[in-house]
């Protein structure tokens, strides 16, 4: 096992956790917040496929074709705890397999309100130091397009 680092962002939802976990793992909300991810990162690529397994063991894939590439995110789910916790292995290329990176997403109620505060934490190999700052600006991007989604803000349908 190699060094680590971690990218950590909070964001706060006006929805509760039940709302901002289930839009994390409905494949058709997902599509939808994959959509607002890309124009928050200001991304000229569009969706092009959503696979999401929501159970322990089961698939996730996002991938997007970016200025002529195809960017490919995917994993495994290792934990789904509704409505508190969801955790999946994280890669880009297949030879990341035998150490992924992990994400961790914590979704508390908030304190003193109606709405909820979702942690995401970000282990990954040390090697992608120089990374982190983008990595954290691509989770924060990544959680506003679920508050889009959820806030039913004016955001397409990529189907």
């Amino acid at each position: 096992m190699s060094d680590k680092i971690e990218a950590k962002v909070t964001h706060r939802f006006r929805a509760s956790p039940e709302r901002v976990y289930d839009a994390f793992v409905d494949p058709d909300l997902a599509r939808r917040w994959q959509a607002a991810w890309l124009r928050r990162s200001g991304e000229s690529g569009n969706l092009t496929e959503v696979q999401l397994e929501p159970r322990v063991g089961g698939r996730l894939m996002l991938a997007d074709g970016q200025t002529g590439t195809r960017a490919r995110h995917f994993g495994e789910f290792l934990a789904l705890e509704r409505p508190s916790k969801i955790a999946f292995s994280w890669m880009v290329h297949e030879s990341e397999a035998e150490d992924p990176a992990i994400v961790e997403m914590i979704i508390e109620p908030e304190a003193n309100g109606p709405g909820s505060v979702v942690t995401l934490y970000n282990t990954l190999d040390a090697q992608f130091e120089d990374w982190l700052a983008q990595t954290e600006r691509g989770w924060m991007a990544m959680l506003g397009g679920i508050e889009d989604v959820i806030e039913r803000r004016d955001i397409p349908s990529m189907r």
